[in-house]
């Protein structure tokens, strides 16, 4: 691998810094520790920050030696996951019910890497805007910073977002131009029907029977109505209804989600999860009232910013070690408002090692610090190969 040499000087501080994180983590729109503590090593450095974008939003912005109109985005996400861990090192968290389960810690960590490196040789010509975002972990963090003028007041031409793939082995990366993650909506279901003895179901509406047949149904959008070329999930989730084993309940909720890459397959399955809850439940004699909720687009890369990243990861880790046409996934990833507002891509860093197995959102998950340098090395790289001075 070809290590930026101040990348590799900074490996040891870099990791401080991720375990600090990992010991104190912060939800989403919580993450005011480690905010402050974003902003006041970026102010030492010398950067301009501008704090409180979207509440606990971070963006440093940094000039090169060289005068250029022409600047980038690199994202990075702070905040952690309401989850208990049940690791035992010594740098576990802190914060009962709060973990960095996702490795958002260490991305914080090797932008902060990049940053320092490239503030010392300020090798570029332009301005790099290194934005770190509060609450992607389904609060809306990217959104609201896009609504409240990220790119108006940080101009971008392109913008870049990376994170750690257990799937892969570490020293890898993996990327494609077009979807790498899917778009995810939120579907909630009331069906309400007629209360009644358990054992007298003539005098009943089943509330609980007319949900089974809705979850049965909506299983053939992906199978019969969704085209076979195209990828889909709606998967329901979560039913509650009922409080004896011998009364049938008044009403029955259901909750799930949805998975899509096309625009016009998400459109299709909130127009076919209404008309299959209203109609079944219709045909039981129940009603049914449908929350369809949009989250996030899907994460779509485009052609020549896909075509830099792949550059910058082949100048760091090899060509033989860049996947460049892996695998979308359904998992979804809100930097997808950052790159419906302008083009750029979004990579998957391999973290997979004996001793890093354990996937993402795993109570027993912990980042490997040993992508430190070389996360930090690629942006490092990324910068000086698009702002080349």
């Amino acid at each position: 691998m070809n290590i930026d040499p101040l990348a590799a000087s900074l490996s040891d501080e870099m990791r401080r810094w991720r375990r600090d994180l990992h010991a104190h983590p912060e939800i989403g729109f919580e993450e005011v520790r480690t905010a402050r503590l974003v902003a006041d090593k970026l102010r030492g450095w010398g950067l301009s920050v501008r704090e409180g974008l979207a509440g606990t939003g971070v963006v440093g912005t940094l000039s090169g030696r060289a005068g250029s109109p022409r600047a980038i985005g690199l994202r990075a996400d702070m905040d952690a996951l309401p989850l208990q861990e049940l690791n035992s090192f010594d740098y576990g968290s802190k914060n009962a019910g709060r973990m960095h389960a996702c490795g958002h810690d260490g991305h914080t960590a090797m932008l902060l890497g990049a940053a320092q490196c490239l503030a010392r040789s300020r090798n570029f010509a332009g301005t790099v805007q290194f934005i770190f975002q509060p609450a992607e972990e389904g609060r809306g963090g990217a959104e609201r910073m896009v609504n409240e003028g990220l790119f108006e007041q940080f101009p971008c031409d392109a913008v870049y977002g990376l994170h750690n793939w257990p799937a892969m082995n570490a020293g890898t990366l993996g990327v494609r131009v077009g979807p790498m993650l899917a778009s995810m909506d939120q579907i909630e279901i009331q069906v309400v029907g007629r209360g009644g003895h358990g054992a007298l179901p003539q005098h009943a509406i089943d509330p609980v029977v007319t949900a089974a047949h809705i979850v049965t149904a909506l299983q053939t959008l992906v199978s019969r109505s969704t085209s076979p070329t195209e990828a889909a999930v709606v998967s329901i989730t979560c039913i509650e209804g009922g409080t004896a084993h011998n009364i049938i309940p008044q009403s029955v909720q259901m909750r799930g989600t949805v998975r899509s890459f096309s625009p016009s397959v998400r459109h299709e399955l909130e127009q076919g999860i209404n008309r299959i809850a209203h109609s079944t439940a219709q045909a039981f004699g129940a009603t049914a009232a449908v929350q369809y909720t949009r989250l996030a687009p899907a994460v779509i890369n485009t052609a020549h910013e896909t075509a830099q990243a792949i550059a910058a990861a082949g100048a760091v880790l090899g060509e033989e070690r860049v996947v460049q046409d892996i695998e979308p996934t359904m998992g979804s990833e809100d930097f997808s408002y950052m790159l419906d507002g302008r083009p750029g891509a979004y990579v998957f860093l391999g973290q997979g090692s004996p001793e890093h197995s354990c996937n993402i959102h795993s109570p027993h998950y912990d980042f490997n610090d040993q992508l430190l340098p070389i996360g930090a090395s690629y942006w490092i790289r990324l910068v000086e190969q698009v702002l080349a001075a």
